[in-house]
């Protein structure tokens, strides 16, 4: 079973969604405020989505760099998505992480 499919179908801890991804907190952030932005349908990689899938991961970014933004005033972000286990992914499900970064970290 996939974890990000059962945090969705549990509605784990969801802080966006819209009607093709959600976005919860990363559980080992690299920084306060580290984000994923999943999508809803169970795909593994960047490669295999859809165009709308892709605008709305696109949306999805902005959404919540705004709100980390307004919360937690970063000095800048990381946006990566790591497609494959030789490239670092760890769950095959897709997923982008968007990491706040601060001065001095």
């Amino acid at each position: 079973m996939c974890i990000f499919c059962d945090i969705y179908r549990t509605n784990n801890n969801l802080i966006y969604e819209d009607s093709l991804v959600f976005s919860i907190y990363d559980n080992f952030p690299v920084s306060k405020g580290h984000v994923l932005i999943i999508t809803k349908r169970h795909v593994e990689d960047y490669f295999l989505l859809t165009k709308e899938e892709k605008i709305s991961i696109d949306k999805a970014i902005m959404y919540m760099k705004n709100f980390i933004d307004l919360n937690l005033k970063p000095d800048g972000y990381n946006i990566g998505i790591n497609n494959g286990a030789v490239a670092g992914q760890t769950i095959l499900h897709l997923h982008v992480h968007l990491i706040p970064r601060y001065q001095g970290e």
